[in-house]
């Protein structure tokens, strides 16, 4: 029987966010991976929290992406004593930001320059998450 390790929280927050920005800038795995001279499957490991990032490879990661180190350790579930799946439900919005559609909402609210539009955007989202919330909730 093989003993499979699940992977560090710590390691797949450090993922998450190096997913996160890698699609935010528009960058494929392979890209990175071919900046950081490993294959796209390397790339997948390391955002999945499978296979630890070293710090040398961190570094390079950071630069490529054009963060600071620090980057990858904001919002660090294990500073919370959160672990796990229990990061969705403490921290929603991380978790939204995240998939696809969060990462898709939010490069393209980056786009648009006009801050009179995006005041507008974030109110119409606030009216139409209040309108869909039950009556109980509204408080």
């Amino acid at each position: 029987m093989m003993n499979r390790r699940k992977p560090d929280p710590i390691d797949v927050h450090v993922g998450t966010r190096i997913r996160i920005r890698r699609r935010l800038i528009g960058m494929s795995q392979t890209g990175l991976g071919n900046l950081l001279s490993v294959t796209f499957q390397q790339v997948q490991k390391y955002e999945k929290g499978t296979n630890r990032v070293g710090s040398s490879r961190l570094a390079h990661i950071a630069e490529v992406l054009d963060v600071p180190i620090s980057f990858f350790f904001e919002d660090d579930p294990s500073r919370k004593g959160m672990i796990g799946s229990q990061n969705i439900a403490v921290d929603p919005v991380g978790h939204f930001i995240g998939t696809k559609d969060g990462l898709d909402l939010n490069r393209a609210f980056f786009l648009i320059k006009d801050e009179r539009i995006r005041r507008s955007i974030i109110k119409m989202a606030e009216t139409l998450a209040k309108s869909s919330q039950a009556p109980e909730q509204l408080g």
